[in-house]
């Protein structure tokens, strides 16, 4: 795989959160130990860890870690301030399902413990958030197996984003199969998209599948096209942070672009992300909260100097939305979801 063992990008060590601070890749490894809520709530605004699985294991053992902090010697004082900072958790990215997600299971799972001790109530929550991580890596194993169904040897793959093993427990959704296919002499050739203006692929899928040994070559955003008139690509592969009802998927900016290439070429476009991903509360992809960037992401983040002019406004949408009517399927850890997704997307409940 593209981490080994000893490194994960979500992890717990003596009651901290543990992450890879991926705004320091591919330039440096870099592991930080987090305690407070507060440099929680920034790691995960300010993409120190990232991608919508990541963030929900992050958020299922924040929540652990907060618990053992908490003094209340009673359930409706400990679940008082257990509510206050779950609240606050939530509010540091909004267009992920999975941090909403994983904040309720952990909240559900402190409810359905409020007859017991305080210790044995933390204690209960600390084998929640280790659960929601191993179901992860479960998840992310099956959507490789299945998503891997649907390739075949010598393939060339394209990928936007980074939706590897740095944005979940491990395997990655997008590029799980990429991984096993890698394992399994597959001879993949994987093209990645460098995803402007915070360039996850460059620094993050480039580095992971290059760690891996799988052939990959970075490419501008704007050379998909080319690649795919070449003949280079003959499937896509993209994960997702939230998928409506009627299978309208939100992914990172430039994905909706992407899918419309892909049908332009008829090469299958397929979005690939776990179950909790899916959120049938949301009849649309117009229902999606589509979150917006700082400007100085576009103008200066990733130059010695500005390189934009002083003062000029900038628009900086983090995610767009792919219509259903561009995907070809849905890979989840329960199978590959094919059209009409909204009969289909719901069976899987």
């Amino acid at each position: 795989m593209a981490l080994s063992e000893s490194i994960r990008a979500v992890s717990l060590k003596n009651n901290s959160l543990v992450i890879i601070d991926q705004t320091k890749l591919p330039g440096e490894t870099v592991f930080i130990e987090l305690k407070e809520m507060k440099e929680i709530w920034d790691a995960i605004y300010m993409l120190k860890v990232r991608g919508a699985p990541a963030i929900g294991v992050a958020a299922g053992y924040a929540m652990y870690v907060k618990a053992t902090q908490i003094k209340a010697q009673n359930y409706a004082d400990f679940y008082s301030e257990f509510k206050e900072a779950k609240d606050y958790l939530a509010s540091s990215r909004p267009t992920a399902v999975n941090l909403f997600w994983a904040l309720d299971r952990m909240e559900a799972r402190l409810k359905m413990e409020k007859d017991k001790s305080i210790p044995g109530i933390v204690s209960a929550l600390e084998e929640e958030a280790h659960a929601i991580c191993t179901e992860d890596e479960k998840s992310c194993y099956d959507i490789g197996e299945h998503a891997l169904s649907l390739l075949k040897p010598n393939w060339g793959l394209l990928t936007h984003c980074n939706a590897g093993a740095l944005a979940t427990a491990k395997y990655g959704t997008a590029l799980s199969a990429m991984h096993l296919g890698q394992e399994r002499g597959y001879n993949f050739k994987v093209y990645a998209d460098e995803t402007r203006p915070l360039l996850q692929g460059a620094r993050l899928s480039a580095w992971e599948l290059h760690e891996a040994g799988v052939d990959v070559t970075l490419i501008c955003d704007n050379m998909a096209s080319i690649i795919m008139k070449e003949g280079k690509i003959q499937a896509v592969l993209v994960g997702c942070d939230r998928v409506a009802a009627n299978g309208d998927a939100a992914n990172k900016i430039g994905t909706s672009g992407v899918a419309i290439l892909a049908k332009h070429y008829n090469i299958p476009f397929y979005v690939c992300g776990p179950r909790s991903t899916i959120d049938l509360g949301c009849k649309t992809g117009n229902d999606i909260h589509i979150e917006l960037r700082p400007d100085t992401e576009v103008t200066e983040q990733w130059y010695s100097k500005p390189m934009a002019p002083k003062g000029v406004k900038v628009y900086n949408p983090s995610f767009d939305v792919t219509d259903n009517s561009l995907i070809t399927a849905i890979v989840t850890e329960c199978g590959v979801i094919r059209p009409p997704f909204t009969e289909n997307l719901s069976s899987i409940f």
